[in-house]
């Protein structure tokens, strides 16, 4: 099984830009390569150099490489569109100057479903022009990835977006045409929506073309779900444990991967609050020495 494990900002609590509690993104990269992995992620669109030669240098310094990046925007809001166009295009145009290959589409988070994360039956779901219109975005970006930029593109399903729970994840791989979308599987965000990630993997594995891997704390999940509590405050809360003391079942999501002949990156995020008593570096070594413990080499 020729499967690489890398890691991503996120798991250094990098969620956006231009958020002061950030760490540098020069510590991003010392602490991912002392932790013991060779591959990262771009983070958000901003936090990283968009000067290829600069962020090069820092990549080869540190002997990482790109793996791939997430636009992470509010594909849900018609009025967004220029920006998620810009965030597109800058993406897409920064993992191909480094031969990164994965460009992932995630809808941001919606104040309108927010307070459903975890709550299926609750959520509130787009009528049929507003979903069409929503499909097109992704659609679109989707498209620009593949056809101008020659990158794999896989849709991402995250808690408290339009995008979030399984028979919305199945819709849109139904309605979009898989020469130009694939899937970057998050094994948490899928239990933080009530869903079976293993069960999900073994149906639609011939187009998962990347992984993301998190698990969840189950007690932490029950309560936020509750708690109708926001995503960032669970981060802070914990709900993103270390991997193997979760609710995923890391074994299985390996045999999926294995019985498919899966190769390629899985990437680690474990999403925190930057500001909190937290040490990532330490962390993410554990989450890879775990992953190896397992049969991930």
């Amino acid at each position: 099984m020729s499967i690489r494990i890398g890691n991503a900002p996120c798991s250094w609590g990098v969620e956006f830009a231009d958020d002061p509690r950030n760490p540098t993104w020069q510590t991003v990269l010392k602490e991912c390569a002392g932790a013991g992995y060779k591959g990262i992620e771009l983070g958000p669109v901003g936090f990283m150099p968009e000067d290829p030669a600069e962020l090069g240098d820092a990549l080869t310094a540190h002997e990482l490489e790109l793996i791939g990046g997430v636009v992470f925007q509010p594909y849900h809001d018609p009025a967004a569109w220029d920006k998620i166009l810009d965030a597109t295009h800058r993406t897409a145009k920064s993992l191909a100057a480094h031969g990164a290959k994965h460009m992932v589409l995630i809808d941001s988070i919606s104040p309108r479903r927010a307070p459903t994360a975890g709550r299926v039956s609750e959520a509130e779901q787009m009528d049929k022009a507003e979903w069409t219109a929503f499909r097109e975005r992704l659609a679109e970006s989707a498209r620009i990835g593949t056809e101008e930029y020659g990158l794999t593109v896989g849709i991402h399903a995250h808690a408290a977006g339009f995008m979030d729970f399984e028979p919305e994840l199945e819709r849109l791989l139904d309605e979009v045409d898989e020469k130009i979308l694939k899937i970057c599987f998050d094994t948490g965000h899928h239990s933080y929506a009530g869903f079976d990630p293993v069960a999900f993997m073994k149906r639609h594995i011939d187009r998962i073309s990347y992984m993301h891997f998190k698990d969840i704390a189950p007690r932490v999940k029950a309560d936020v779900i509750e708690k109708r509590t926001g995503f960032y405050d669970a981060c802070g809360q914990g709900i993103f444990c270390k991997l193997g003391q979760g609710d995923v079942d890391f074994p299985a999501v390996r045999q999926v991967l294995l019985d498919a002949g899966f190769e390629g990156w899985c990437t680690v995020e474990q999403d925190i609050d930057p500001t909190l008593d937290v040490t990532p570096m330490a962390d993410n070594q554990q989450n890879r020495e775990y992953l190896e413990s397992i049969g991930f080499n």
